[in-house]
């Protein structure tokens, strides 16, 4: 069979063309002239301010500043999880964006009373102790930090599920198994009934408790019982919750809980997460006084 020659590379349309030869107006400011264009900077994106971006740092450097109305209700829920903490202090980590929180766990282990891991978030501390997580989501320089850890913290401080749903593959049925033996062609999709209630009882008897991070593919209902169920149990404590933002969010809300049903539901992900781990944040750093 005759080969065909490779295809020319593609031109840039007329419509990139001219953006390259002739930049936009704001394409070409820098950060001084970006600020002459206003006069007062109020930030009010929360999700935001854990990044040195121009539009969240430089510019407010430069401009008579201050915090908007969300941000300053986003600071005061989040720093009640860092002074003056009500304990027992409950952290549950779940979610498959493990790297993005992996390194938050060691604030955390000096802070909380009990830290709950599920979602994907528990496979390095299951491979850590030698357990088997099959084809689950994991990378392996995790699983060395994540020993560490469990050797940082006290006995029983981190919980990890003892079982999960498991399935080769998120459309097929999943099964119950042992967390630490989930069979070689399989992967855990989600924290399992008993894992469920064992993590239900540990948030029914704290006074504070900050949850960042689903605890399986809540997308899916086959595996949407473990986040239900640590949902539920939040709602009927007496603690003070604080919800973290991005998946979190997305997972109360697919199951069909209320914003208000939580003690305060934060509109940033990882930027809570840092603050309540007592990083500066550069667009929170910009608006102090100077």
């Amino acid at each position: 069979m005759t080969e065909l020659p490779d295809p020319p590379p593609a031109e840039p349309s007329a419509f990139h063309r001219d953006r390259r030869e002739h930049p936009g107006p704001l394409e070409r400011l820098n950060d001084d002239q970006l600020a002459e264009l206003a006069d007062l900077y109020v930030a009010d994106g929360f999700g935001a301010v854990h990044r040195k971006h121009a539009s969240v740092y430089d510019v407010a450097l430069r401009l008579p500043h201050a915090a908007g109305y969300l941000v300053q209700a986003e600071v005061a829920a989040l720093s009640r999880l860092t002074a003056d903490i009500r304990r027992p202090y409950v952290v549950v980590l779940g979610g498959a964006k493990v790297a993005d929180k992996f390194d938050a766990i060691g604030s955390l282990i000096t802070a909380a009373d009990r830290i709950l891991i599920g979602g994907a978030m528990a496979f390095p501390f299951l491979a850590a102790r030698g357990g088997k997580v099959g084809t689950s989501l994991l990378e392996a320089g995790q699983v060395d930090a994540a020993g560490g850890y469990l050797d940082q913290a006290a006995p029983g401080q981190i919980e990890l599920p003892s079982d999960v749903i498991a399935a080769a593959q998120r459309t097929a049925p999943g099964q119950v198994v042992a967390a630490d033996a989930i069979p070689a062609d399989q992967m855990g999709l989600d924290i399992g009934p008993e894992s469920a209630a064992r993590f239900a009882a540990s948030i029914a008897g704290a006074r504070t408790i900050f949850w960042n991070g689903p605890m399986g593919v809540f997308e899916l209902a086959p595996y949407a019982g473990g986040t239900q169920a640590v949902a539920q149990a939040i709602i009927g404590s007496d603690a003070f919750t604080v919800v973290g933002g991005g998946d979190t969010g997305a997972a109360i809300r697919a199951l069909g809980f209320a914003d208000d049903a939580f003690g305060y539901l934060s509109t940033g992900g990882g930027a809570s997460l840092e603050f309540i781990e007592g990083k500066t944040l550069p667009g929170l750093a910009a608006l102090e006084d100077r």
